[in-house]
């Protein structure tokens, strides 16, 4: 007899409330990464999309710092080493990615919408690699707030191009770094999950920097414009530097509001909670830089709730059924 376990109740409510509040970071984070690299000309700070993500993941890092002494160094001692250098790598290398599509002039509206791709991807990596079973209400939910956030872009009235399936490529590897973030969160902490990410994805993004920079050297057709330019470790004066601090903030606080979400809950019945970040980027997308949402984001944004509500109910108040083999 094997009995299919599952989380309780008030773990399935904990998960989607981390998981809520993360996605509120997440979305002040893609305003910011769409500030930063635009071209002074256009009303942002000019900022290599290389250098902003390295300097944003060293600002979370320092700001880590106090949960590193609070918690202790020893608490940071893993036998898995390998799978959080894996895990910090892709995690770096999805950044630049993403933030690269913002240097590119790919609109707030695609970019945090093609990104709703990547539930598709945590369910087959969860279902594939982590044995965690894809209920027909998850598939249901997962691509029910996918549409959503189709609709809330206007993806189809855009128009598609190489430039604008940049986000798919990073919802990808992110989606990679998800599920091996549950498949750590079976023995790590909360705080080593975040902790260690923000520790080892800091050289990552640097050897990412440096790469891409070299290659601007010594043969600048082969880097995208916007990824390197001029002196990648430039700082921002004035109100660019608040908000790169900022960012390395919402950053630092999403990480781990991500973390404690995946050690109570599935990471497949998450993923609609984390496909809100698209109508919430898409408001403060309208309040900090005035992009009104177009007539599709409302119905759009209600199918992403409706999903993430109807996870929660079938999940809290399903009864744990044994199933007999």
């Amino acid at each position: 007899m094997n009995q299919i376990a599952s989380y309780p109740k008030n773990g399935a409510i904990s998960g989607a409330l981390f998981m809520l509040v993360a996605s509120f970071a997440f979305a002040g984070s893609n305003v910011l990464q769409s500030i930063l690299p635009t071209p002074v000309e256009y009303g942002g700070f000019g900022m290599a999309s290389t250098g902003m993500a390295f300097w944003q993941y060293l600002i979370a890092a320092v700001l880590a710092l106090p949960l590193v002494l609070r918690i202790g160094v020893k608490n940071l001692r893993t036998s898995h080493k390998l799978a959080h250098e894996i895990r910090a790598f892709v995690s770096a290398l999805g950044v630049h990615v993403f933030v690269y599509g913002f240097a590119s002039g790919v609109p707030i509206w695609q970019m945090v919408t093609l990104l709703a791709t990547g539930p598709l991807f945590v369910i087959l990596g969860s279902t594939l690699f982590l044995g965690e079973r894809a209920s027909a209400a998850r598939l249901a939910a997962s691509l029910l707030a996918f549409v959503g956030a189709i609709i809330v872009s206007g993806v189809g009235a855009e128009g598609l191009n190489l430039t604008t399936l940049v986000p798919v490529v990073a919802a990808a590897l992110w989606a990679t770094t998800d599920v091996l973030t549950k498949y750590l969160s079976r023995w790590e902490s909360p705080e080593t999950l975040t902790i260690s990410l923000l520790v080892l994805v800091t050289p990552n993004h640097l050897l990412i920097l440096l790469v891409a920079t070299a290659f601007a050297w010594i043969a600048p057709g082969l880097v995208p414009a916007g990824m390197a330019t001029g002196f990648p470790f430039a700082l921002p004066t004035g109100n660019g530097l608040l908000a790169l601090l900022l960012l390395g903030a919402l950053t630092a606080a999403a990480q781990y509001l991500l973390s404690f979400a995946y050690k109570v809950a599935d990471a497949t019945y998450l993923q609609p909670f984390g496909d809100l970040k698209v109508p919430l980027s898409g408001l403060l997308g309208w309040i900090v830089l005035s992009q009104v949402p177009s007539v599709w984001f409302w119905p759009g944004a209600a199918l992403i709730l409706a999903a993430s509500l109807f996870l929660m109910r079938q999940e809290t108040v399903k009864p744990i059924m044994p199933v007999h083999a």
